[in-house]
């Protein structure tokens, strides 16, 4: 069976060492931190190229961010990707994972004829694991979750394997549906040097701003949130009893003990 488009999304991410927390606007500080692809998405497009290898299709990477994020795009079409989509508009400023999700379903629904959506299974900066399951309700579609490896069965349908506690699991599912994609599950290939040089020289991903997809400034931002982080609190790690046992072995043997004792 011949699969239609394969769209991946993937988020651009900071190195989470280098992410600081600004107290004032209640936001992450990425201004000082470098920039990486997200590492679930990563091996969400492996896993996608490996299905257009077997399958045919197109893979079609979908991203919302600022501008300059087009070089991390054109890593992913080196890669192997076949096409990519930036949204990216000022309004999106501040987007909870409710409007995120509303822009990367409308982009999904504008590009069309897709038989599967990959996501990474949460993003390392956010760690919500939101987005794949809401861009899954948004399209109204079925949505896996922890996936290692996908297999088209034909007649529309796929067995995904699905990672559980102690092992896992094989589904069944009818495309199209939205799969999170596990941390690890795949080792993502590295750039074609030829493609690559070509990606950084010549392609251009297309480019949608809000009104591209239908949507208003009152259903994205700040705004079209439902959330907002009002504070931020240190979870201080539990203090360790800290109590040093000098004397004979045996003196040290029968203090430890008593002190094993108390503690029971």
């Amino acid at each position: 069976m011949e699969l239609k488009n394969i769209i991946v999304c993937l988020k651009v991410v900071p190195k989470p060492e280098e992410v600081k927390f600004d107290p004032e606007t209640k936001r992450l500080d990425r201004s000082q931190a470098r920039n990486e692809i997200n590492p679930a998405d990563k091996n969400a497009l492996e896993l996608a190229l490996q299905l257009k290898d077997k399958h045919g299709g197109r893979v079609i990477v979908v991203s919302m961010g600022p501008p300059f994020w087009d070089k991390y795009l054109k890593l992913a079409v080196a890669m192997g990707a076949d096409d990519a989509v930036l949204i990216s508009d000022k309004a999106l400023i501040g987007s909870d994972t409710l409007p995120t999700t509303l822009t990367l379903a409308r982009a999904i629904q504008k590009i069309g004829d897709y038989s599967l959506v990959l996501c990474g299974e949460e993003s390392s900066d956010g760690s919500t694991g939101q987005v794949p399951p809401g861009i899954a309700e948004w399209l109204g579609v079925p949505h896996v979750t922890y996936v290692s490896d996908i297999e088209v069965a034909g007649e529309g349908l796929a067995r995904v394997k699905r990672t559980i506690k102690g092992g896992h699991e094989i589904l069944e599912v009818r495309m199209p549906f939205v799969a999170a994609v596990e941390l690890g599950c795949n080792t993502p290939r590295f750039p074609d040097f030829r493609r690559k040089r070509w990606a950084d020289r010549e392609f251009q991903p297309k480019v949608w701003s809000i009104a591209d997809l239908g949507l208003s400034p009152e259903e994205v931002g700040f705004k079209g949130s439902a959330t907002e982080v009002v504070e931020l609190q240190e979870a201080k790690p539990p203090e360790r009893m800290k109590k040093k046992i000098s004397g004979s072995p045996d003196e040290v043997a029968e203090e430890l003990a008593r002190v094993l004792l108390d503690l029971l």
